[in-house]
Formats: structure tokens, sequence, C-alpha cells
């Protein structure tokens, strides 16, 4: 007999058998989930399979070579599901798994070389597209974190609007950064509340930071950053962009962060052959998000306040700061 044991993560007894299942599958303990389940045998309490979620991302399933053929992925899967029913459930995998997770209820989204997302129940994302504004012509997109919305950021959106149709600004929904993503999305829409053409919505599950797409199954640790860039791109260019009208991506210059220089190098060569022309903007001067993080961290308005809109500027002064 099997039994599920749910646990926020694997507990330090069955840490080291845990790691060793992952290891027999060719997958990589990422040790940042909400929520896992065990599956154990019980005559032996050996552990037989396991899986781990992350927001609405499902990850680390894994089953013991001795168990399959026993249901115990679909079984770990619904058990981890129920947990918070109706999330646009998502997982990562490597392509050659599509069959596998087919069976189970999942459709792919998007698939490089090295991995598959997909989504569980049919055109969640679709859906998710279809709810935002539709305008016609030649659209643009800005991607952006905004931790926090700074002039730098207000540059790039105004330049771009000023070159296309309509422009959507998608703000990442992540909460991971001193700003809440709430209260983020709120700044940007306030500080562009003057222009016309633009539309800003939040990420949602879709538009996401490179460092959310799980790298597990990644032997080769040093093309992680690569594999969840060519990810990101590829739902991007091959989902939202179509579905949008969007046929031009604005970024930012970035002199001084090399993961983003080398994530924005990756759209200058994977979205053209998507439709999507590539755009880079060269910065505001020395304006940064996480320089504006420091200042307001050591208590310097003055300088806080020559970096922001006066609707950052409030937030900033009204708040105490909980990040770098």
């Amino acid at each position: 007999m099997i039994r599920l044991e749910s646990c926020p993560a694997p507990p330090p007894a069955r840490l080291e058998e845990y790691r060793r299942l992952l290891t027999a599958c060719g997958l990589t303990d990422e040790g940042d989930g909400d929520q896992t389940v065990l599956a154990v045998e019980e005559e032996t309490e050996r552990l037989a399979a396991c899986g781990t979620r992350r927001g609405d991302l499902l990850l680390q399933i894994a089953v013991g070579p001795c168990f399959r053929g026993e249901d115990l992925a679909a079984r770990v899967l619904s058990a981890l599901m129920a947990q918070a029913p109706g999330r646009p459930w998502m997982l990562c995998t490597k392509p050659e798994n599509r069959r596998m997770f087919a069976s189970l209820g999942f459709s792919p989204l998007a698939e490089t070389a090295d991995a598959l997302l997909m989504e569980h129940r049919r055109g969640t994302m679709a859906r998710f597209l279809s709810a935002l504004p539709q305008f016609p012509g030649e659209n643009g997109a800005v991607v952006c974190h905004c931790d926090p919305f700074t002039l730098g950021h207000r540059h790039l959106i105004a330049y771009a609007a000023a070159r296309c149709a309509h422009l959507y600004v998608f703000v990442l929904s992540e909460d991971r950064g001193a700003v809440p993503a709430a209260d983020r999305l709120q700044l940007v829409r306030q500080g562009t509340a003057d222009l016309p053409n633009v539309t800003v919505a939040a990420g949602g599950p879709y538009f996401v930071s490179r460092a959310t797409f799980p790298a597990y199954f990644i032997k080769d640790r040093s093309r992680v950053e690569a594999v969840r860039t060519d990810l990101d791109l590829a739902l991007f260019g091959r989902q939202a962009a179509p579905a949008l009208g969007i046929v031009r991506r604005f970024v930012g210059e970035e002199p001084y962060c090399p993961v983003t220089a080398a994530y924005n190098e990756n759209m200058r060569r994977l979205l053209p052959a998507m439709g999507v022309a590539v755009e880079e903007i060269p910065r505001l001067g020395d304006i940064s998000a996480g320089a504006v993080r420091r200042l307001w961290a050591q208590g310097n308005w003055e300088e806080v306040r020559s970096m922001v809109p006066e609707t950052t500027y409030a937030w900033l002064r009204s708040h105490t700061p909980t990040g770098p």
C-alpha cells in the first residue's frame, strides 16, 4: 500500500532519501517549493514518489524505478493540485516527458530543445490573453519588474508608446521584490496614466521572470540561465505576441547586469524569427531600480525624488524598506 504525505518541505529524516530519488530520476532539488507530497510504501517505509508545487508551477515529479506503472505520478499531481483548487497549473519538464504528462491532462504551451512548459487545462493562457483589451495595428510590448517604478521605466514606456499603435506593459506578478506586486502594478498605472495608447496589465503566471522557471531537470547547471531564457522567450513569441498583435518588444539597455544583458541579447537572437522585432533603448542617465532601493533604505529622499515619479515617491515615503 502507498500512503501520501503532504508537508511544506521534505522532513529532515527523509531529505537524503528524497534527494536520492530525484537523482535516480535525473533531477535536482531546487529547494524552494511551497508544498511537497511524498508517496511512501507502508510496508517498507520507502519513498516511492514525490512532487512539489511552487506558486502555480508543479515540479520535481519523480517516481522510483521500482514503483513505475502504479499510477503514482497521477496520484502525486492530484494531491498537489487539490491543495489549491482552481489555479492555472503549469509544469516544466523535459520534452521527452510530453506523452506521459499529456496522459495526465496537461497540454503544451511552449517548447525548446531543452524544456517543455505545459498547462493543466487547455486554453487557460489563451483565455488570459483574450481577456485583455484588443487593439488593431502593429502593437508593442514591455515586460518589466519595476521594483519600484522609476523615471527610467517611465522613459522606456513613453519611448515605446510613441513607436507603436498600442503598447502593452506587463508587470511581473511575483512577490519577490521590495515592493509588493499589487503596489508595483498600481505605481506603473499611475505613472503612465497620461499615455493614451498604453495598457498596463499584471503578468499573471505567464509573464514571469526567468528565475521562476524551474530547472530541476537540467543536468548541466552552467546552462540553466540559457534554458530558462529560451523557454521564457518561446512562451512570449509563440503565445502572447500573436494573440495580441505584438510585433515589437522594447527593452532598456543594461550596461551593469550581465544576466539581463545576456537576456537582451537572446531576445535579439530569438524573437525576430517569431515575428517580433527587438528594440533596445538607451538608459536614462544612471537611474535604476536598484539604486532607488539603496537610497530608499538609506533615507536619502532628495536623491530618491530625482529618480522616481511623484506617485512612486509618495509610496516610498509611506513605507518602510523591506528589501535590498
